[in-house]
């Protein structure tokens, strides 16, 4: 390779992401560079931007697929030109935490592996990401050829989705409520469909709901209060859903979510990723009438080829998410969108 420099765009900041030229990342032994060929933008790299929640300088994004570049010494399973996806987290599995099935909570885990330079932060919003060992090992896949760099970026999503699905324990049969038709709560509606699930769709966009519809939702309802909880009684004799998901932050839907749910039931807590965000709840629900508040956060090891197999085999429909491709010349463009839902927004996609 002869180029020594990149475009990144680099985060300087609250609400302040610069596109800087950067030097090259060289691999290490066991390591890898991949030249980045799309990378997904996600909400949780909206909200460390938006709210300063790492110090910066930093290159964010982590739902990375592209192509190997260079490999360090010592690589034997990859060699340039191969298509791969990325994971920028791995953890160890022999800690306690590991050992318990709480992966996200492991020390290793929360060491981000892949960076673009600086501190690693995930590094997909560059020209070239450097693989660090331990992910290299457990957490880099092959991109099948009919597979497009759109689609597989998708992997690592997916997975958190259904390790989401996981912990809310939906099984078939079950009435699910999945609160929130952005491209992550299009997935939760596939997958829980996939599980076995009827699904009610929730989302004030008009818009979404159709899509939402369209990809398998047995119906579809807006955000006014109350109409979460008819709808699931509605198809539960009056019981309520046995499980909701929550793929938007709020006090309110979370309220709305308990209140929509049979005694007994689990709702799932996806996007309350801010830290410091207090929730007020009735505790008699969750005490008397038996409702499980559950967390998911992050990627499940475990599920990797679950996850991959899900999208190579396009068992889920990830390609009709895309909405936006940006150039990464564009990226304050491609924030700006992402982090607003609109008419016409879904998942939007960087191509550095």
């Amino acid at each position: 390779m002869t180029e020594l420099t990149m475009p990144a765009a680099v985060y300087r900041g609250p609400d302040d992401v610069r596109l800087e030229a950067v030097p090259v990342p060289r691999p290490g032994p066991q390591e890898i560079l991949v030249r980045v060929r799309a990378c997904g933008v996600c909400g949780t790299d909206l909200k460390k931007i938006r709210y300063g929640l790492q110090a910066p300088p930093r290159v964010f994004g982590h739902e990375i697929a592209g192509v190997v570049e260079e490999v360090g010494a010592g690589v034997e399973t990859w060699s340039p030109g191969d298509r791969v996806v990325v994971y920028h987290h791995v953890p160890c599995e022999l800690c306690h935490f590991c050992r318990a099935g709480a992966f996200a909570q492991c020390h290793q885990y929360k060491r981000t592996g892949t960076t673009a330079g600086f501190e690693p932060a995930g590094g997909g919003f560059a020209r070239y990401v450097r693989v660090m060992d331990w992910v290299v090992e457990r957490g880099v896949q092959r991109i099948p050829g009919h597979v497009s760099d759109d689609e597989a970026a998708f992997v690592e999503p997916v997975n958190t989705c259904l390790k989401g699905v996981q912990r809310s324990g939906a099984r078939a049969g079950d009435v699910a409520l999945v609160v929130g038709q952005g491209q992550i709560g299009l997935l939760f509606t596939q997958l829980l469909r996939l599980a076995g699930a009827f699904v009610v769709a929730a989302d004030p966009l008009a818009e979404r709901q159709a899509v939402a519809r369209a990809l398998g939702a047995n119906d579809v309802v807006g955000a006014e209060p109350g109409a979460q909880a008819d709808a699931a009684r509605r198809h539960t004799e009056g019981r309520g859903a046995d499980v909701a998901v929550l793929t938007v932050a709020g006090a309110g839907p979370v309220r709305e979510a308990l209140d929509g749910v049979r005694p007994g039931g689990r709702v799932v807590l996806f996007a309350h990723t801010l830290p410091g965000d207090p929730v007020e709840v009735d505790a008699g629900e969750i005490c008397v009438r038996e409702k499980d508040l559950i967390g998911s956060y992050s990627s499940d090891v475990t599920l990797n080829d679950e996850a991959a197999r899900l999208v190579f085999e396009r068992a889920i429909n990830v390609r009709d998410l895309v909405t936006h491709r940006f150039p990464l010349a564009e990226i304050a463009r491609a924030l700006d969108i992402a982090a607003a839902p609109r008419s016409g927004s879904l998942k939007v996609m960087v191509l550095p």
